[in-house]
């Protein structure tokens, strides 16, 4: 495991996946962590998708692409081809680690560069994205991460939830690709306002997200602290998951930025595009709140 710290924050990242192990300062914690093997997908980076492609199938240019299917029981390929890969460190100081990979093969025809940064600072944890393509002709992607934030010793149904999210996406409840277009939030998914958590169940893309002063926020308080999570306005979408059976935690949430929603790569939705030799950058983050 690599270690970051600032003063009494400390951040551990895992070089396979290059995932958010752990985030904490003076001892507490603001994202759920885990033992061994990142249960349900935390802390995971999600490139050159995130979320679901369904039956794996996409075309570019005419010509059809299969993708591993990584969730069986749906029939999906999920969550992009980078979480078992062992990261390459280009630099790691006290507070700071960068890291890369290839992205290619595996239903992907054409070669991408993948960075990431995490870096402690006075204001939080900032996480930066990088994808560069270094194949020979033009490729959508899409970018994701899967944290799974605390709002510190706080209990998750003690929390209360809001998200700059002003649609939800209708999906089929056995496969949870999407049904339908993008709808107004209302009723039980508008947390315009925010909202506790006690007896919410969710596993619900959510897009329209608008920026606050440039940035998209969702919050997440409770009686023992909080945590804001930001991001860069091509993070037009986030998902949020509320399992009940998160290793050692029990109930918790994980709120996932992501700059396009599931099934993207067929739907066209807020795809990015870069042309060969472009490359393009996002950020988000964390920062705990009183």
């Amino acid at each position: 495991m690599l270690e970051i710290a600032h003063g009494a924050a400390r951040a551990v990242i895992a070089p396979e996946g290059a995932g958010l192990k752990s985030y904490e300062v003076g001892g507490v914690p603001y994202v759920e962590t885990y033992d061994d093997e990142p249960p349900m997908g935390s802390g995971a980076v999600l490139v050159p998708w995130p979320n679901r492609t369904a039956g794996g199938r996409w075309v570019l240019d005419g010509e059809e692409q299969q993708l591993e299917i990584g969730e069986p029981a749906r029939g999906n390929a999920i969550h992009g081809l980078v979480r078992r890969a062992i990261w390459g460190t280009v630099e790691h100081t006290g507070s700071l680690i960068s890291m890369e990979t290839p992205v290619a093969g595996l239903g992907w025809p054409v070669e991408l560069r993948t960075t990431i940064t995490y870096a402690l600072d006075d204001n939080g944890l900032t996480v930066s994205h990088g994808v560069t393509n270094v194949g020979d002709k033009r490729t959508p992607f899409g970018v994701g991460t899967h944290p799974y934030p605390r709002a510190g010793a706080s209990l998750t149904d003690e929390t209360s939830l809001s998200l700059a999210a002003t649609t939800v996406l209708p999906v089929d409840a056995h496969t949870m690709i999407p049904n339908g277009p993008a709808e107004p939030v209302s009723g039980d998914y508008d947390f315009r306002v925010a909202r506790l958590l006690g007896g919410v169940k969710l596993d619900t893309a959510f897009g329209g997200c608008e920026p606050v002063d440039g940035l998209v926020r969702h919050v997440l308080k409770g009686p023992a602290g909080g945590v804001e999570v930001w991001a860069d306005p091509d993070f037009k979408w986030v998902q949020v998951y509320t399992p009940d059976d998160y290793p050692g935690r029990g109930r918790a949430v994980a709120i996932e930025p992501m700059t396009c929603p599931p099934d993207a790569l067929n739907s066209g939705v807020d795809l990015l595009w870069l042309e060969p030799g472009e490359s393009w950058a996002g950020r988000w983050g964390l920062r705990p709140l009183s």
